[in-house]
């Protein structure tokens, strides 16, 4: 296996959850039409904390059907729980209403960001940096790149890497990655990350 010899003071994540669907009606709507997604034994198993300084800091994005996953995966990647750095609330891509999503019981609107740490906290640059956004929707599972510029400016130069980007197809044009190592299969100038085979398989 290749070895990554760089470690990152900063991890920026988008899991690609594997979502149960209720119902067949359902299933055109699924994740896994539009990107290949991975169960959560396959995500603990990478092995990310051989490529975390000490101290470093890890962001993930997190759907609320997937939070226990989301907890879970930060922890066999060997980081704590600390907060929800950011709230995206989505707005209509043609209007300033609020985006109507699809949801179990409520139609969900938002997405979270969650902060774990590992090691001591990374100092932060700047003390100014909001927690809630509101824009609108891109294409699917796009994330707004505004989140990753709000993660500069919260802990300034450091070593970053964004986990499961997209760039193929112009899905994201490179130049939203400048600063930041990459990791995706649909990812250009991905880096190589390996599986611990030591890790047994995480369920929730």
């Amino acid at each position: 296996m290749e070895k990554v010899s760089k470690k990152y003071d900063i991890i920026y994540a988008d899991p690609p959850w594997e979502y149960r669907v209720w119902g067949k009606k359902n299933v055109g709507r699924t994740a896994a039409n539009h990107y290949n997604t991975q169960s959560l034994g396959y995500l603990a198993c990478m092995d990310i904390s051989s490529i975390a300084n000490v101290d470093s800091v890890l962001f993930m994005w997190a759907t609320f059907p997937c939070l226990l996953e989301a907890l879970a995966l930060g922890k066999a990647w060997g980081f704590a729980y600390k907060t929800v750095a950011f709230v995206w609330v989505k707005r209509n891509q043609h209007n300033h209403d609020l985006s109507v999503g699809m949801g179990y019981y409520t139609r969900a609107n938002a997405e979270i960001v969650l902060l774990f740490t590992k090691g001591k906290a990374l100092k932060r640059v700047s003390k100014n940096v909001s927690q809630v956004l509101i824009s609108p929707k891109g294409k699917h599972s796009q994330k707004p790149p505004e989140i990753r510029h709000r993660i500069e400016k919260l802990f300034g130069n450091c070593s970053r890497l964004e986990l499961f980007a997209r760039s193929r197809n112009g899905f994201f044009q490179d130049i939203e990655y400048e600063g930041w190592d990459v990791f995706g299969n649909e990812a250009n100038h991905s880096i190589p990350i390996n599986l611990n085979q030591h890790l047994f398989p995480l369920k929730v």
